[in-house]
């Protein structure tokens, strides 16, 4: 099949060092969050080069498949051969959905903030761009920690386009998550939104600032000038 020959193809570009250092880095160890997690050991654009090559005759199935291996760049690749496709299938609503629901029925493969983060705003983001974004409120509510991140950064594809209603609500809903995966993606689409709105993102701060997680704070305030992220941040320590 495609995926196995795929993971033939991925094996040929592993480098040793980095397959050693990935469960370290992506927090495989027993206990943490991608715990069991297998790497081969690819650079990102050798597996995006891959994914080029295998895309034309990836199957949905294939998607599939893909999406349950046990390792991470296989999975990775399979989701950038899915934008592939998706993007391809600009003038078919009805191939795009059909990936769409293949990403959404499978998302337990979507594990980790590089799978979401490389995914979800190029695939459910511009899916949602004309249509009712509920979905994103319950993943947002629904207690998995990467379903919640998916719901957080597919707002960077709102973002581009110029529409911040929603990266503004999510944010409100994950603003006191326990983990830092979230405090990351919140301050990070914050942070996104204020590059291209400041005053939006000035109002955010001035009603959360002083009880928003450091982290959240500090990702959000990174492109503003030196002065006013003391000041933001001042505005946290005197809480």
């Amino acid at each position: 099949m495609v995926v196995d020959e795929l993971l033939v193809a991925l094996e040929a570009l592993s480098i040793p060092k980095r397959k050693e250092h990935n469960p370290k880095f992506f927090k495989a160890g027993k206990g943490e969050y991608a715990e069991g997690d297998k790497f081969i050991g690819n650079k990102v654009p050798d597996m995006r080069t891959v994914a080029k090559d295998f895309a034309p005759k990836m199957t949905d199935a294939g998607f599939v498949q893909g999406l349950h291996s046990e390792w991470h760049e296989l999975r990775l690749t399979v989701l950038f051969m899915m934008i592939i496709q998706y993007k391809k299938a600009k003038k078919d609503p009805v191939r795009r959905e059909e990936i769409i629901q293949i990403y959404l029925n499978n998302l337990e493969g979507v594990n980790n903030w590089d799978l979401v983060d490389s995914s979800a705003p190029y695939l459910l983001g511009d899916w949602l761009m004309d249509k009712d974004r509920q979905l994103l409120r319950d993943f947002a509510t629904s207690g998995n920690l990467w379903k919640q991140r998916i719901a957080m950064v597919t707002t960077y594809w709102f973002i581009k386009k110029g529409e911040y209603n929603d990266t503004l609500e999510l944010a409100e809903i994950l603003l006191f998550h326990k983990h830092d995966l979230i405090h990351k993606a919140v301050g990070w689409m914050l942070r996104e939104m204020g590059n291209k709105n400041e005053d939006l993102l000035r109002q955010f701060l001035k009603h959360h600032a002083h009880h928003m997680p450091r982290t959240a704070l500090r990702y959000s305030i990174e492109k503003l000038d030196a002065e006013e992220r003391q000041h933001w941040m001042t505005a946290k320590d005197r809480v």
